[in-house]
């Protein structure tokens, strides 16, 4: 997808109105219009990428300096005890909008969002095998 067609790079243009709560050069945040609870926060870089693969460094570096600070003063504002940070790279993950994006979603407890996932066990060999593969550069 190119820029031009990207929602969320109309938005930070401008020409798709949002509920900013924190913008700099190169970062973003904006309340998600469809929440998973109150304060649910979209951050995202000004500059499109559409995966976490593809971003620029200092993209990235400017992303993460903001995270911990955004998802404190959003649990204050909302009197949450907690919250997640999500990300997905590509459809199958569950990327929507294909532009790196970062949701903070404040909880409380029983909030009734789930964030379990199904874990399997591996053997030390499977994990020795797969760390050879991710090591091996082509």
């Amino acid at each position: 997808m190119s820029a031009a067609d990207c929602v969320f790079c109309k938005i930070v243009a401008g020409d798709i109105p949002c509920h900013r709560v924190f913008e700099s050069e190169r970062v973003l945040a904006f309340l998600d219009i469809h929440p998973l609870s109150e304060g649910h926060t979209v951050v995202i870089p000004k500059d499109h990428a559409e995966r976490l693969d593809t971003l620029a460094p200092a993209d990235a570096a400017a992303i993460a300096a903001e995270l911990g600070d955004l998802g404190k003063r959003i649990c204050a504002a909302v009197a949450a005890d907690g919250y997640n940070v999500l990300q997905n790279n590509g459809a199958v993950s569950g990327q929507v909008v294909p532009h790196v994006h970062f949701h903070i979603i404040p909880r409380r407890a029983n909030d009734g969002l789930g964030y379990r996932w199904n874990a399997r066990t591996a053997s030390n060999e499977q994990l020795g095998a797969l760390t050879a593969r991710i090591n091996t550069r082509g």
